[in-house]
This record gives C-alpha cells, sequence and structure tokens, in this order.
C-alpha cells in the first residue's frame, strides 16, 4: 500500500464530473478518480473547515464509529476492476480490526475528517496512476480549496457521470 495525499481536485471537460486527485509524493505520481458532485462538495467542507449546524452524512458516520469506539485508522483503495475503484475502511474497535467496504469517495470524506491515512494498493497504483506532469492546468489544488466550493456548487448533479 502506498500513502496518498489529496493533491487536488478538477472537472472532466466534457461531462463535467469531479474527480479527485490522490497524489503519491515518493514517486510524484497522481491517481485521478471519478466521483460525485455531494461527495466532493463534502470532501471540500471538511478540508476548508465549514461548520454545519446539524452533521451531515459523513459527520454522522465518524460520531457513530466513535459512539461505537472505534477509530477510523485508514482508508485503503484495493481495487480496480472495469474503471470501478473499490475501497475499505480500516476501522481499529479496540483489539479488532474492522474492514467496511466503501466508495473511494466516502472513504476519503471520512479520512479527512478524521485526518486517518488514505492508502492505494500497488496494483491500483500502477493500474490507474499517471505522472504528475500529464494533470495540465485544470486541477484546484489542495492550497486552493477554497475555490473548490465555486466549482461544485456549479454542478448538476443529474448531468455528471461517475464511477465510485
Amino acid at each position: 500500500m502506498v500513502a496518498m495525499k489529496i493533491f487536488g481536485l478538477a472537472l472532466e471537460e466534457k461531462g463535467q464530473a469531479p474527480i479527485i486527485l490522490l497524489q503519491d509524493e515518493e514517486s510524484n505520481r497522481v491517481l485521478p478518480i471519478w466521483i460525485g458532485a455531494a461527495e466532493a462538495m463534502s470532501i471540500s467542507m471538511a478540508l476548508n473547515d465549514v461548520p454545519f449546524p446539524r452533521p451531515m452524512t459523513h459527520d454522522l458516520l465518524v460520531n457513530t464509529i466513535k459512539l461505537l469506539g472505534g477509530r477510523l485508522d485508514s482508508v485503503e483503495i484495493t481495487e480496480i476492476s472495469e474503471g470501478t475503484f473499490y475501497a475499505e475502511l480500516v476501522v481499529n474497535s479496540g483489539e479488532n480490526e474492522l474492514r467496511v467496504d466503501c466508495r473511494p469517495s466516502d472513504g476519503v470524506a471520512l479520512a479527512v475528517r478524521v485526518d486517518a491515512e488514505i492508502r492505494v494498493s500497488d496494483q491500483v497504483l500502477d493500474a490507474a496512476g499517471m505522472p504528475m506532469e500529464n494533470l495540465g492546468d485544470k486541477v484546484v489544488h489542495h492550497s486552493d480549496s477554497n475555490r473548490w466550493k465555486d466549482l461544485l456548487e456549479g454542478l448538476d448533479e443529474d448531468e455528471t457521470k461517475y464511477k465510485m
């Protein structure tokens, strides 16, 4: 497994679907994953520490894991099959390690809330990763994450296509 960081967000040119870009800082490769507009907004809100008066869905799951005595240790993107990424939440519950199947976008949305590690299998990174130089200039970098909200608010979730 390779530790990854959120590098930024891009929009698919044709369908305007959000793409989250995870970066392997050691090899300077990125992994683009098409995600839904709602998940992209959730990740953006967590990165920007935007408070909500009531828990949003990803906050609810984080709170539930904590109340049940667990801790989200990491999110692992384990597989890619026919263009669809698969991931697992790795939850520590006392002496037990629990693995919960999830969409990568939901896993990342949880990870940013609790500062959990995001990991990608070597096979997934070899199959779907790309050199950083191939990104072009249509990326909103993590350090400029306030722009994410503006980009995402203009999307119609019914008009986007994505694989989770």
